[in-house]
């Protein structure tokens, strides 16, 4: 998946109190997210939201999109969001793939299920997919490091010929890839 670009889609979404209609074009031209669940009303789902929710403001200050996605339908998500503190804390969108559509181009449907992997995808803005991460069901995602990756992306492409080693951090030394650091790491 990684370096490939997305694919067509449409769906609808609820964001900011309203519904609205989304495709592929909505990601071109930006950063996106998108944060694959695999159901509203759950448990773990929630608490990584909720998480992103916390993040989504800085996030957007980096350009950067979030396009939260489930198998549910818009219409559910609005009711997660008019009855949960936590989920009603989020301003980016809430995806109802209720066709499975985006699910599969991502490839993270689960088989029989009809329900999403608990995936992320980092999608540059010529809509390539830069970065992913996919957890079993028990196992909650942490934005911090996902705003974390996001930065090394976006330092990567613009800063071409340096790469960001494990742990990387804003503001620390890069490397640039040469034949004179073969074996000097």
């Amino acid at each position: 998946m990684i370096n490939t670009q997305i694919k067509p889609f449409n769906a609808s979404a609820f964001k900011s109190g309203e519904f609205v209609e989304i495709s592929e074009k909505d990601v071109l031209g930006k950063w996106s997210i998108f944060f694959f669940y695999p159901a509203d009303f759950t448990f773990v789902c929630p608490t990584e939201l909720g998480d992103v929710a916390d993040h989504y403001a800085e996030l957007q200050s980096r350009g950067v999109e979030v396009f939260s996605v489930s198998t549910d339908t818009h219409f559910t998500h609005k009711a997660w969001h008019d009855s949960s503190e936590t989920i009603g804390k989020i301003n980016y969108y809430m995806v109802g793939d209720q066709s499975g559509k985006i699910t599969n181009n991502f490839g993270v449907m689960r088989e029989g299920q009809g329900l999403a992997d608990r995936a992320t995808f980092l999608v540059d803005p010529e809509g390539t997919i830069q970065a992913m991460e996919i957890t079993a069901e028990g196992i909650g995602r942490d934005a911090e490091d996902l705003l974390r990756k996001v930065k090394a992306a976006q330092y990567v492409a613009a800063h071409p010929g340096e790469v960001c080693p494990a742990k990387w951090k804003e503001g620390e030394a890069t490397l640039a890839p040469s034949l004179d650091l073969v074996g000097k790491i």
